[in-house]
C-alpha cells in the first residue's frame, strides 16, 4: 500500500488581498509585509515537519511563501521548490485587478452567484477542478513511483521496518484524525512514502478540496462546518491529508483530512484571520 502525506498552504498576504482586490493569474502581486511575517509564522508552525517534496504554483506570492516556509524548516531548507502552472489560482478574465465587488455586480448582471458566475476570459469551476485533478493525479503517481524504488532497493520487509528517517512529525495534534495520526509522542505518523508541501492560492485550493469531497469521498474531521468547508483559506491556512492508494491503484485514493485552513499560527501576526466565503 502506497501512502503519503499532503500539506496544501495558501500565499501569505499581498497589498491586493488586504484591499481584496482580484488578483487571479494576472497580476502577479509579491507578499506585503504582513504576508511575509506570516509565512514565516507558517514557515515556524511546520518547521518539525520533514518533507520530501515542495511544489508551489509559478506565481510570486506563492513562491515567496514556500521559500519562506522552507527558509524556516529544520530539516529541509535545501530542498528544490518545483514550480508547476496547474497550481495557479483561478484566471478570473477581465474582473483581474478590479476590487471583488465589481465581480460580486458582474455576477449578479448576468444572474448568477459567485463564485459559480466566470466572467469573460475567466476560468469555469469546472476548468480550474480538472487542473487540480491533473497535478492530484500526478502526485499519487510520484508517490507509487518512490514506493516502488524503495521496494526495489531494501525490499518490503526493509520498508516496513520502519526507520526513524521514515517517520514524519506532525504539528497539528489538536486536529488528529485518530484513524490516522497518534497523539502520543507530538503526533508522530506511520510510515509515509512521501510527505508533500504545496503552496496555492485560495480560490484554487477551494476547488481542490471541493473535488476531493465530491468525486473522492474525502473523509472529514467529525467537527467541520458546512461554512468552513465553503471558506476560502486564510492567508497561509494550512490543511493536511493523508492519502492511501491500495495496491498503487491511482483510480481509487482514500483520502483523510486531518486538518481544514488550519490558522493557529497567525495569532499572533495582526492580519485578518477569517477568510471570505466569495473569492
Amino acid at each position: 500500500m502506497v501512502r503519503f502525506g499532503l500539506t496544501i498552504v495558501r500565499h501569505g498576504e499581498t497589498r491586493y488581498n488586504k484591499d481584496k482586490i482580484l488578483q487571479g493569474q494576472g497580476v502577479d502581486e509579491p507578499l506585503s509585509a504582513t504576508g511575509f511575517r506570516q509565512a514565516d509564522a507558517a514557515g515556524l508552525f511546520l518547521s518539525n515537519v520533514k518533507f520530501t517534496h515542495v511544489f508551489s504554483s509559478d506565481l510570486l506570492r506563492a513562491k515567496q511563501t514556500a521559500a519562506t516556509i522552507l527558509g524556516k524548516n529544520k530539516f529541509c531548507k535545501d530542498l528544490e521548490i518545483k514550480c508547476d502552472a496547474r497550481l495557479r489560482e483561478r484566471k478570473y478574465g477581465v474582473a483581474e485587478g478590479r476590487p471583488l465587488a465589481d465581480l460580486k455586480a458582474m455576477a449578479k448582471a448576468a444572474g448568477e452567484q459567485c463564485p459559480s458566475f466566470t466572467p469573460s476570459g475567466g476560468e469555469t469551476l469546472d476548468e480550474v477542478k480538472e487542473r487540480a485533478r491533473d497535478f492530484f493525479e500526478f502526485l499519487c503517481q510520484l508517490a507509487v513511483e518512490l514506493e516502488q524504488k524503495e521496494e526495489d532497493v531494501h525490499g518490503a520487509a526493509g520498508r516496513n521496518s520502519g526507520t526513524s528517517e521514515e517517520q514524519f512529525v506532525f504539528p497539528w495534534t489538536n486536529h488528529c484524525s485518530e484513524a490516522e495520526l497518534s497523539c502520543d509522542n507530538g503526533g508522530v505518523s506511520k510510515i509515509l512514502d512521501a510527505n508533500i508541501l504545496v503552496v496555492s492560492h485560495g480560490a484554487y485550493m477551494r476547488n481542490w478540496i471541493g473535488y476531493f469531497v465530491s468525486h473522492l469521498n474525502c473523509t472529514l474531521p467529525s467537527d467541520l462546518t458546512k461554512s468552513q468547508l465553503s471558506s476560502v483559506s486564510p492567508n497561509t491556512g494550512v490543511s493536511h491529508f493523508v492519502i492511501k492508494l491500495e495496491n498503487g491503484n491511482l483510480l481509487k485514493p482514500e483520502i483523510t483530512c486531518v486538518c481544514l485552513n488550519q490558522d493557529s499560527h497567525l495569532v499572533d501576526v495582526g492580519a485578518e484571520r477569517v477568510a471570505q466565503k466569495v473569492f
